[in-house]
């Protein structure tokens, strides 16, 4: 029944959503313009395991959530969107998945050094001292997203 198959989707990408904050949250490393997490495991492992659709909706909702339960609600549409197109990305199939991968990982890094740039006045000084935090922010969540992945069974979606 199509009912039945929509609401147990939205409700697998609420659980995931979920989990992805709760991930986000209590790995917290706070850095002068914003914050280090496992996040990015929980947007990879969607996009993984479930495709580029479901990892837009979980990377975007879930970083959207973390930034407002965090305390940081001046970056909750701004992560919605990078975190989202990391998702999406990220959910790329075959051959595509690599570059997937690096549209993820650009969009995601150099998104927050260019909004960092703009909050702090063009200041480009704290905003570029950010990359390194991010990307590891984000291979950290590929290797583990990726892992989980591999660790779970597949099942027909």
């Amino acid at each position: 029944n199509m009912t039945n198959k929509r609401t147990q989707v939205i409700a697998r990408l609420a659980i995931l959503t979920a989990l992805t904050v709760v991930l986000g949250y209590y790995t917290k490393l706070p850095t002068p313009t914003g914050m280090v997490t496992l996040l990015d495991l929980g947007v990879y492992f969607t996009a993984f395991y479930l495709g580029r659709k479901e990892g837009a909706v979980v990377g975007g909702l879930g970083a959207f959530l973390l930034d407002l339960v965090s305390g940081y609600p001046q970056w909750m549409f701004f992560s919605l969107l990078f975190h989202g197109a990391q998702g999406y990305f990220a959910g790329f199939k075959g051959k595509a998945r690599y570059i997937g991968l690096l549209l993820g990982t650009v969009i995601m890094v150099g998104g927050y050094a260019l909004a960092s740039a703009l909050f702090l006045g063009n200041n480009w000084g704290p905003a570029l001292a950010e990359i390194p935090h991010n990307l590891v922010q984000n291979f950290v969540g590929m290797a583990l997203g990726y892992a989980l992945y591999h660790f779970l069974p597949k099942k027909g979606n």
